[in-house]
């Protein structure tokens, strides 16, 4: 939660905010994630708009992962950046939910009083900055279909016989012997 009385309701009005936190939940896809309890750095601008905060910002830490291609482990930087808009909601207004909400299309956040809970928007650009495919080197020739061993350490003379795939073998019986169908 972040505290916004500081930078009062009066359009113009911007502050800075740089906080390192620590992550709640695990942020994660397939084959990346950054753990539960890792820190996490925010770099933050608020600017109060008429109709609220503009909070613009960007998530940097570490993530772990392993190559999708020869499944060893690796862990790099990650820098994602987001803006969202933090609507006002009025004293005077009765929160229920319009026909637009009950559609499913209306994606607003709103401050709680003074607050804003940036944990769904930083969760949201993390998820979303995480590789879907990591890979250990743009050059990684993965694993052997047939034995599974790690081609990088195998060599260049790794290979299994002729390599025929026995699903085939009817084919390429018919193939050599035409003249017996």
């Amino acid at each position: 939660m972040v505290d916004t009385r500081q930078l009062g309701r009066q359009p113009g009005s911007m502050r800075t905010v740089n906080r390192i936190v620590t992550v709640p939940d695990a942020f994660e896809t397939a084959m990346a994630s950054v753990p539960k309890g890792q820190e996490i750095e925010l770099d933050l601008r608020l600017e109060a708009v008429m109709e609220g905060v503009l909070v613009t910002g960007t998530v940097s830490g570490h993530l772990t992962a392993e190559c999708s291609r020869c499944l060893d482990p690796l862990s790099e930087e990650l820098e994602a950046g987001f803006q969202e808009m933090y609507r006002y909601t009025g004293d005077d207004e009765v929160s229920v939910p319009s026909d637009e909400d009950a559609d499913g299309d209306d994606e607003d956040y709103y401050l709680e009083g003074d607050l804003l809970d940036l944990e769904p928007v930083i969760r949201d650009a993390v998820v979303l900055a995480l590789p879907l495919s990591p890979l250990c080197g743009p050059d990684c020739p993965g694993l052997c279909a047939e034995c599974g061993v790690k081609l990088a350490d195998a060599g260049p003379d790794h290979g299994h016989g002729d390599g025929v795939d026995p699903r085939w073998e009817a084919l390429r019986d018919i193939a050599e012997k035409p003249d017996q169908q």
